[in-house]
């Protein structure tokens, strides 16, 4: 990933699309990862504002559903 990342340090202030890329990656990279969104918070270091925006992203691209116990998924892999 070439957004704003070096490592795993930002460089300058990530932008959204920056945090999706980084959590969509995380998401290819781990199939059967779910998290609730303060668990996303924790893992990625985002204000409430910031992981609001990502998730509804990545759920509308389609890639990210919530499920009935508030956990994010990855689009067509069972939970």
């Amino acid at each position: 990933m070439n957004c704003c990342f070096f490592g795993m340090v930002a460089v300058q202030t990530p932008s959204v699309d920056c945090w999706r890329e980084l959590i969509q990656a995380e998401f290819y990279e781990m199939p059967g990862l779910h998290l609730t969104k303060p668990q996303v918070q924790r893992l990625w270091g985002l204000d409430e504002e910031t992981c609001d925006v990502v998730l509804a992203s990545l759920e509308d691209e389609k890639f990210l559903r919530r499920t009935s116990d508030d956990t994010y998924v990855r689009v067509g892999v069972d939970v």
